[in-house]
């Protein structure tokens, strides 16, 4: 009886393994079925589109321009560059009475049919696009023009290729990209996008023209809550009256701060855009700037690749976060890092790199990462290089432990002198002892400021902590490199105790230091010379000369 029972069981156990695998072999045999559905779908699509376009081609020679400039009184255009072509383009217009500039976007004008037109597309499309399938397009506009071309078919609509490409501008902006500040997110010039309440002009911080006002407005309150809403959405976030003010980072990277209504900002909705370069900055964009000098940052590359440990330090956009990012082009290519950031903004070539980023609570405090808690993580996963965003709290001091066991860190912070810089460590609520700070190696203080009445970015000093005062308990600090305002130069003004750790290191005489150090400086010149900035191609060359450095001076010509 018990054997047989016995057999019972396992036949059952047989028969139920059975179906589970007849089961798995179905499901995965109608998932390929539908992928294969989906795949014939999509290519009968391409090819319908391709048999029977809906327009021709647009032409600029045969079709003639789709967007004229926009004139404004008391105002002459001083500037104008494309940044969408053949849709939008900017002019920078200058009033001499007010000494004031003003930002124009261009965008097409559709006239009263094409604005029916347009209108009936976008009803018609929010039923359309909420049965494609986007999974198997690589780009959203596709599936978008996609959608527009067969409605045009089916209901028919006879238009002239300046109309179907003026309305396809409008309707690809609205759906896909950011609306109205589209433009502004395409202009590679742009730094801040700042929407200050309805019905005032937008303003932004431009690179050549520093705070301009625009000529785009959102006039009506509801239209522009709706907005933000529709910018929170884009965020992955929830913005409302019950919770007001959202910090979050867009699609492609860019920071936004916003609010809604008049809760917290009188003049109603408001949002800030901080922006996010598409191609990291190098410091051969920093030398080309005269943020720094040739010498300083060949200076910079031996401490880094040679583990000194460095903080940022200055005022509200003063390129703190931009010239670590720089910098850390430095780091040898196969080196572990981990960058811990609110949102993220470091962008680095290195492979054996992990970017971290906190997260907000899910309610009350439930699931909330702050940077304490990366940090915390960061020491488990050993690195060599951790790079902090900004340090204001109590993930400093686990920080400061971290440089005292050996990491290399690099951070940015608040403040506008190198004692302003050590003051708010020690006190709350950071809060680190003092002994601690004798761990950091060097300060780098940058600053916006003026130069010929134009505002630039300067490094004001790079000063290193040499130690602790046994008898005063005081830091005592060196001056290594100081800008010098009238002449707009950068000078080596102290002796630098970093670089005679590294000579001590590597075995290096004094002139072999000098010589060192004048190599690097020259290849640095030599890319600045070229015009050779795209971090790719200066990555190649920094990274070549850490392993084969003969080589790289051989390339360039470098004696």
């Amino acid at each position: 009886m018990f054997l047989r029972r016995q057999k019972t069981v396992q036949v059952e156990k047989r028969e139920e393994v059975e179906t589970a695998e007849k089961e798995t072999e179905i499901e995965s045999t109608i998932e390929e079925v539908k992928k294969e559905a989906r795949k014939k779908r999509r290519l009968l699509g391409k090819e319908k589109t391709k048999e029977k376009p809906v327009v021709e081609p647009y032409s600029r020679e045969k079709h003639g321009e789709l967007v004229t400039a926009k004139t404004f009184e008391g105002y002459r255009e001083v500037d104008r560059y494309w940044v969408y072509e053949p849709y939008v383009f900017v002019s920078i217009l200058y009033n001499e009475d007010e000494n004031d500039y003003l930002y124009v976007v261009n965008e097409p004008e559709l006239n009263p049919v094409e604005l029916e037109i347009k209108s009936e597309l976008e009803e018609k499309l929010r039923d359309v696009l909420l049965f494609e399938d986007i999974e198997d397009y690589e780009h959203k506009e596709e599936v978008l023009k996609n959608a527009v071309d067969r409605l045009i078919r089916d209901f028919r609509i006879k238009m002239e290729p300046v109309s179907y490409y003026k309305i396809l501008y409008y309707l690809v902006r609205d759906f896909v990209e950011y609306g109205r500040i589209t433009p502004l997110m395409k202009d590679s010039l742009i730094e801040d996008i700042s929407c200050n309440g309805h019905n005032v002009p937008l303003y932004l911080f431009h690179r050549n023209y520093t705070n301009v006002a625009t000529n785009i407005v959102f006039a009506d309150e509801e239209e522009l809550n709706s907005y933000v809403i529709n910018l929170a959405q884009k965020c992955g976030k929830h913005i409302s009256i019950a919770e007001p003010m959202v910090d979050a980072s867009l699609p492609d990277g860019s920071r936004i701060q916003m609010t809604l209504g008049k809760e917290v900002t009188s003049h109603g909705s408001t949002f800030t855009i901080r922006k996010f370069r598409d191609e990291p900055i190098t410091p051969v964009h920093l030398i080309l700037w005269k943020t720094f000098s040739s010498e300083e940052m060949a200076y910079l590359w031996l401490c880094i690749e040679n583990n000194k440990s460095l903080i940022f330090a200055g005022g509200t956009a003063s390129g703190k976060t931009t010239s670590m990012n720089a910098v850390s082009l430095f780091i040898p290519r196969k080196a572990k890092i981990v960058s811990i950031e609110d949102t993220r903004e470091l962008m680095l070539p290195h492979e054996n790199w992990i970017p971290a980023t906190t997260r907000d609570a899910f309610q009350g405090e439930i699931g909330k990462i702050d940077m304490y808690d990366l940090l915390r993580a960061a020491l488990r996963q050993r690195p060599e290089y951790i790079l902090v965003g900004e340090v204001r709290g109590k993930e400093a001091l686990t920080l400061f432990q971290a440089m005292s066991t050996g990491h290399t860190t690099y951070s940015t912070l608040h403040a506008d002198s190198v004692s302003g810089a050590i003051h708010r460590l020690e006190n709350p609520p950071i809060n680190v002892p003092r002994p601690m700070i004798e761990a950091l190696d060097i300060v780098s203080i940058q600053a916006q400021t003026y130069v010929e009445g134009k505002r630039v970015r300067r490094n004001i000093e790079l000063t290193e902590i040499v130690d602790l005062d046994p008898h005063t308990k005081m830091l005592r600090t060196s001056t290594v490199f100081a800008w010098d305002s009238v002449r707009d130069e950068h000078r080596m003004v102290g002796s630098s105790k970093a670089l005679e750790e590294i000579r001590v290191h590597r075995g290096w005489s004094a002139k072999e230091l000098e010589e060192e150090l004048e190599r690097r400086k020259k290849i640095l010149e030599y890319l600045a010379e070229h015009d050779i900035k795209d971090y790719r191609r200066v990555s190649a060359v920094v990274h070549g000369y850490q392993s084969k450095p003969e080589k790289v001076l051989e390339q360039l010509g470098i004696a």
